[in-house]
């Protein structure tokens, strides 16, 4: 069979397919910190000669910010659009890495073989299964079984800021029937999965002053606004007893899950307890009304991802703080719409101001949530494709994360997007010790491989 002669050339080329993405995770690619710009282009200059050395006429494409690569090999059928970011999260704390994030390594682990090192997982790696899939077709059959665009960013972990403009500069060339993107994660390590839901973001950072400067706390103690008392009165009111968000109009434009969709999760037996006991936790803290799965996928939050006020070195400095920050972060579903929850926000915490506090808000941004369309073929070509290489049935599932580009390809070039990605919720992507399993960056090339396959027929 055609593509078993591809299957078994991914098989034998494995180690070569491993020290080229050894070689990718040595560059530095961090895209929030300008001290690594010519680290990030260093990035896009190795992938794009690597897609010209496997037959893709590719290039770098200048952006206010980090190139984009841009590659297109021709083929049967209708264009498909691969894409996947080459640039990576801060490695900060480095003193929590067991080995150097940028000397990446294979280990061996209680769970088995992996690869370790910033990006291994998100998304170098990722990306990497795909273009090895290419690369073991072009090797076995000299051509594709599909016409294919390749399109790689170097910004997604700091925003995207140049990736609207630029997709709505170059819509004619990245327009396709459909976008693969390989940025998720397996159901479970045996179960892959293919996420039809992801949900929005809405952040915004606020800063509340009181006094006009830090003040002693026996002298003023009492008599003064607190700051930090203020933020944190306010950032606990949130939240009901029920795990609601007590925002007005916050639940606008979600939707009740239905009960097919319920059926299919629940045929997924999700066990939360194993799923919370990985991270030190026992039961579940969101809405008490909803089951553990739709609390993660199909549910709206509101959390706390920061906050600061007051003394934090070492001992104790009695002081009444000035000011006091917090970063928070909405995810949305449905319909909601982050501009309308910011502002639903920003109301709140005026109303709850008292006279001599004022506050600021900083950093404000925000995405619609994605729900894709089962109906384009490929949906059920690649869970056929998926089932077949993994031997379990691929499952249809959501994400509790946020692919802001899968929303932008319905919304500017009006593409579906089909999100299928090998990680594991144990790969602790934007953390120290970053992995991806041996088996995930091996199976994920078979997988790839098997799907182009069934996209051609």
């Amino acid at each position: 069979m055609q593509i078993e002669r591809v299957l078994d050339q991914i098989d034998k080329d494995l180690p070569n397919a491993l020290s080229r993405l050894l070689d990718l995770l040595k560059i530095e690619s961090i895209s929030t910190d300008p001290a690594y710009i010519k680290e990030c282009i260093k990035a896009a200059n190795w992938l794009a000669n690597d897609l010209r050395s496997i037959g893709f006429k590719a290039d770098t494409r200048e952006t206010n910010g980090h190139p984009m690569v841009l590659a297109h090999s021709e083929g049967p059928g209708k264009r498909i659009l691969f894409y996947g970011h080459y640039d990576v999260q801060p490695v900060d704390p480095l003193n929590l890495w067991d080995s150097p994030p940028f000397s990446p390594i294979i280990e061996n682990t209680s769970k088995g073989r992996v690869i370790r090192g910033r990006g291994a997982s998100d998304d170098k790696g990722q990306l990497m299964t795909f273009v090895e899939a290419c690369r073991a077709w072009k090797t076995v059959h000299g051509s594709l079984p599909v016409k294919l665009s390749i399109f790689f960013e170097g910004e997604e972990e700091s925003g995207s800021p140049s990736l609207i403009p630029f997709m709505k500069a170059n819509a004619e060339e990245l327009k396709s029937d459909i976008t693969l993107i390989c940025d998720t994660g397996l159901y479970d390590p045996k179960t892959p999965g293919i996420v039809t839901s992801l949900r929005g973001t809405a952040s915004i950072e606020l800063e509340i002053t009181g006094p006009s400067r830090d003040l002693h706390s026996g002298k003023y103690g009492g008599i003064s606004v607190n700051p930090v008392n203020i933020l944190t009165r306010i950032l606990a009111g949130i939240h009901d007893e029920s795990g609601k968000i007590t925002l007005p109009d916050f639940y606008k434009g979600v939707p009740e899950t239905t009960k097919k969709r319920k059926d299919q999760w629940k045929k997924l037996n999700f066990n939360h307890i194993d799923f919370l006991r990985e991270v030190g936790l026992s039961k579940p803290a969101g809405e008490t009304s909803q089951t553990p799965l739709e609390m993660i996928w199909a549910r709206p939050t509101c959390e706390i991802n920061g906050i600061t006020g007051g003394y934090q070195g070492d001992g104790f400095k009695t002081i009444i703080p000035s000011k006091a920050s917090a970063k928070i972060s909405f995810r949305l579903v449905g319909e909601q719409n982050p501009e309308k929850i910011l502002a639903s926000f920003k109301n709140y915490v005026e109303r709850c101001l008292p006279i001599d506090c004022t506050v600021r808000y900083l950093a404000e941004k925000g995405s619609k949530a994605t729900q894709m369309s089962l109906d384009h073929p490929a949906f059920e070509k690649a869970r056929i494709a998926l089932s077949k290489e993994w031997q379990n049935p691929a499952a249809f599932i959501g994400s509790g994360g946020s692919i802001p580009i899968a929303g932008y390809f319905k919304e500017i070039l009006a593409m579906d997007s089909l999100l299928i990605g090998f990680g594991n919720y144990d790969d602790q992507i934007h953390s120290p010790n970053e992995k991806y399993d041996l088996e995930s960056f091996h199976k994920g090339i078979r997988s790839w491989a098997r799907i182009l396959n069934e996209l051609s027929n």
